[in-house]
């Protein structure tokens, strides 16, 4: 199957000689071609870190455990461990819109100029005044430099150049997080004509409100401290959650009456072996011992392994 697999991926970062952040734990998730998967939890659950895995950009001392792997065309590239060719991967077959495209934009080049070094690097055939097109960009606007442009224009430019060159699997990390509700609806609406053109699209977010009223997403996966609680397609975790944590983040939604989320989230360092969602909402009965995912259909959840049902 073409796309993106994520297999059992564990991520250690050791800050100090007794301290280690727990980035990621035993996260395995599949993203077809052609679909969006959004990954979604509270800031600080380690959403962050699978995008930089994806586009093999962990730090320099990370230790990472499992693999990733791009198939396109009946052909299996491996992205983790690190692949010999990473030059031939970033941009091709994996492709990043990050978080703040103001801070990935030269302030003193024009948004063209910039656009069309990535187009003479990737030696992608397409134009600058196509991919505006595409995103949904005034071509003029291009010729703008970055302070000129809207936060919908910045973040459009950088949509533009993460698929000039037509990648597999393209990584959308909080893509929408400075922008206002019609903005982000639409930079959304550009992420799902890209999966809709063929891409596997990995729209990390923690705004479920807006997976609620676009649409875009075809399956969720629900992080939290650093692991996978519940993983299924969109319309049924939405409707339907089976994890404890799935449903509270929902409940603290407006539409859905706005209860605040017990306690906070965990920091991430030094975290203990099993799942820790107890420690916040101690009624859960998925958590407090040890964990497993559980598959049933077309959906998986974590609970714990001493429950008899779900």
């Amino acid at each position: 199957m073409n796309g993106l697999q994520i297999e059992h991926l564990t991520v250690r970062i050791p800050v100090s000689p007794h301290e280690i952040v727990h980035a990621a734990t035993d996260v395995s998730l599949t993203v077809p071609a052609g679909t969006v998967t959004a990954l979604v939890g509270e800031s600080g659950c380690g959403k962050s870190i699978l995008a930089a895995a994806v586009m093999n950009m962990l730090p320099a001392h990370a230790r990472s455990h499992g693999s990733i792997t791009v198939t396109t065309g009946g052909s299996a590239v491996r992205i983790l461990p690190p692949h010999d060719h990473r030059a031939n991967v970033r941009g091709r077959l994996t492709a990043l819109v990050p978080q703040s495209p103001v801070t990935s934009l030269t302030p003193v080049r024009t948004a063209r100029s910039q656009l069309q070094e990535t187009l003479d690097v990737l030696h992608s055939p397409k134009t600058c005044d196509e991919l505006a097109e595409r995103v949904g960009l005034n071509p003029a606007d291009l010729d703008r430099y970055p302070h000129e442009l809207s936060g919908g224009m910045a973040q459009r430019v950088v949509v533009a150049a993460a698929v000039a060159a037509d990648p597999v699997v393209v990584v959308a990390d909080e893509p929408t997080s400075q922008l206002d509700r019609a903005l982000a609806d639409h930079i959304l609406a550009v992420l799902r004509a890209l999966a809709d053109e063929g891409a596997a699209v990995l729209l990390i977010t923690h705004d479920l409100g807006a997976l609620l009223r676009t649409g875009i997403a075809d399956t969720i996966a629900v992080s939290y401290a650093s692991r996978i609680m519940e993983v299924g397609p969109a319309d049924d975790v939405l409707d339907d959650p089976w994890h404890d944590y799935t449903a509270d983040l929902l409940a603290a939604l407006p539409s859905r009456g706005l209860r605040s989320m017990p306690g906070s989230p965990p920091s991430l360092t030094n975290l203990p072996d099993d799942c820790v969602y107890h420690l916040r909402k101690p009624s859960t009965t998925f958590s407090g011992g040890p964990t497993h995912l559980v598959t049933l259909g077309s959906r998986t959840v974590r609970t714990r392994r001493d429950r008899r049902e779900l």
